[in-house]
């Protein structure tokens, strides 16, 4: 997914033990924010329903370290 792009910007790219969530730019507290109101309009509803599943994924990832 392209909400991944941002995952380039850390360094380094990769590191197992670090959380996504609120560390990367479009994992941010706000960006999430952002997420959850893109399923209020019609137009927007099946992307922000893509990120959010993706931020669900990478907080159980966090949940799990």
């Amino acid at each position: 997914m392209l909400i991944d792009l941002d995952h380039l910007l850390a360094i380094p790219v990769f590191n197992p033990e670090r959380c996504s969530i609120n560390f990367h730019p479009l994992h941010s507290y706000v960006a999430i924010v952002v997420y959850f109101l893109m399923l209020i309009p019609k137009k927007t509803r099946i992307l922000g329903l893509g990120l959010c599943i993706h931020i669900l994924a990478d907080w159980v990832d966090c949940l799990l370290m």
